[in-house]
């Protein structure tokens, strides 16, 4: 049941946001989940089981408070996840969430401390892992050393999450199936890591192949954030009409998401949307008034 209540509350926060749902989640962790933990188990699987939906609860409110902004609340839950992973699964599923701190240390520009964890999750994982979760942990190193302006490493991590993400042995760990399927998340973050280390032209590919791999109706927060960093890399490549084309996109799915994300991304593109304007680029002016009438800056 608490695996049930996770998923439902996942499936309405890709798409409305982590706002939404926010509260009963807590509830539910605090006053069901969690005290459960005290009980008595009839086998030490019974007990991994526990800890681990409770683990699943407890990133899913990491996940929505980061997706809102609140940081610090969203380490908090991250930590505990981790606590509560570790007697759960001290490889696998701990290693799951230490690539959750990991990707928080990477968004606040902590990115050796980002690599470092990424390494520990790997190290974590090592032999305990299914080839998709394994392939994610991956690319989260990839993105870290991208960060870091460390390419070639960089670049043996993709290769390594593109051999982990091949090898089909064992079916995908439910704990990371929860952020989605692991082709869509894998061409995301792949795109992001190459983004990062300024192959524009690939961070393109590989946010297209994104759509392909995240169902819009069930992901529309994943398809908006794919639009904006579509349209980044169109601009960053001199095709001005195609990256405000991939911003109206992303504009006209923002008004039923509640994410600090989706707003921040919708506002950072004002400042390369005005220069546009200013040289007379089509479109330019009228996403612009869209913007500001949508609340996005």
């Amino acid at each position: 049941m608490v695996r049930q209540v996770t998923r439902a509350l996942g499936a309405a926060d890709e798409m409305l946001g982590g706002g939404h749902g926010l509260s009963a989640a807590a509830a539910y962790l605090a006053d069901t989940a969690v005290p459960l933990l005290s009980a008595g188990f009839a086998s030490q699987a019974s007990r991994q089981e526990a800890f681990g939906a409770a683990a699943e609860l407890a990133w899913l409110l990491g996940w929505k408070h980061h997706d809102l902004g609140h940081e610090g609340a969203s380490q908090a839950y991250y930590r505990t996840g981790f606590q509560l992973a570790a007697e759960a699964d001290p490889h696998g599923h701990a290693a799951w969430m230490t690539r959750a701190i990991a990707h928080q240390a990477l968004a606040a520009g902590n990115r050796r401390q980002a690599r470092d964890l990424a390494a520990s999750a790997l190290a974590r994982a090592a032999g305990h892992s299914d080839g998709a979760t394994e392939a994610l942990l991956h690319v989260t190193q990839a993105r870290a050393f991208s960060a870091l302006g460390e390419k070639p490493a960089a670049a043996r991590a993709l290769l390594a999450a593109e051999d982990a993400l091949a090898r089909a042995d064992r079916p995908q760990a439910g704990y990371s199936l929860l952020s989605g399927p692991a082709a869509g998340t894998f061409a995301s973050h792949t795109a992001r890591a190459l983004t990062e280390a300024d192959d524009h032209a690939s961070a393109e590919a590989r946010h297209r192949a994104a759509f392909a791999a995240w169902n819009p109706q069930a992901f529309p927060r994943v398809h908006l954030l794919t639009w904006m960093d579509l349209g980044d890399s169109l601009a960053v490549q001199a095709r001005a009409d195609e990256a405000i084309t991939a911003w109206e996109q992303a504009l006209g799915m923002a008004t039923e998401i509640s994410s600090a994300r989706t707003r921040a991304a919708l506002a950072s593109v004002r400042g390369t949307l005005a220069t546009y304007r200013r040289r007379g680029v089509p479109g330019a002016g009228e996403l612009e008034q869209r913007m500001r009438q949508a609340g996005a800056w």
